[in-house]
């Protein structure tokens, strides 16, 4: 029964997926090679292609299992720990701060790993793709506050959202997620309060 549950799920492919996951988000996608990953993970290079293809192939597969990671943990904290859609909107910053101070923390993987992708590769795909969840989360949690203008503060708040992620890591200050929400619950307050004609303008 849960044969075909494993089957993509090998334990080398969990290992070469562990070993790249530490690498490419301490170092980089570019700079590891696929040698260092196959001796980390303990496998023959051969397993790797097997699985994968390439090393653009598990560079996708690395990307796309931090981003089920982090939108699965996102939203189970923020169903479990606030009730209300303005809650959970600067219940966003909360989560996203508890990363911060996290041993090893070097920013978003999403933005280092876009920042050395070429024009059109499967790494800028992958990397849109998480964007338009960010995007999405926001606007979501804002259309159902009531905010007047969603859209406009959806993008107010996935700015902070980055800038935060940034400051956090360049500044090695974790305290950036209460700044953060700060803020955030100034712009979200006043979105709710504006008069719905607002969003016309």
């Amino acid at each position: 029964m849960s044969t075909q549950n494993t089957a993509g799920r090998s334990p080398a492919r969990e290992r070469l997926l562990a070993a790249a996951s530490e690498l490419f988000y301490e170092e980089g996608v570019h700079t590891v090679g696929v040698d260092r990953i196959v001796e980390r993970a303990g496998v023959a290079k051969a397993t790797l292609y097997t699985i994968f293809g390439s090393k653009d192939g598990l560079v996708r597969a690395y990307l796309q299992a931090r981003h089920d990671r982090t939108r699965g943990h996102m939203t189970r904290e923020l169903v479990a720990r606030f009730g209300t859609p303005r809650e959970r909107l600067l219940g966003v910053f909360e989560v996203q701060g508890l990363t911060f101070s996290k041993p090893g923390f070097r920013g978003c993987a999403f933005v280092s790993a876009n920042a050395e992708a070429s024009p059109g590769s499967s790494i800028e795909e992958v990397t849109e793709d998480y964007r338009t969840w960010v995007r999405s989360l926001f606007l979501d949690l804002a259309k159902q506050a009531g905010a007047a203008d969603p859209e406009h503060l959806a993008q107010q708040l996935v700015l902070l959202y980055d800038g935060a992620g940034i400051s956090a890591w360049m500044d090695h200050d974790a305290s950036t997620a209460h700044t953060a929400r700060t803020i955030a619950a100034a712009l979200v307050d006043a979105a709710l309060s504006a008069p719905a004609t607002a969003s016309a303008t």
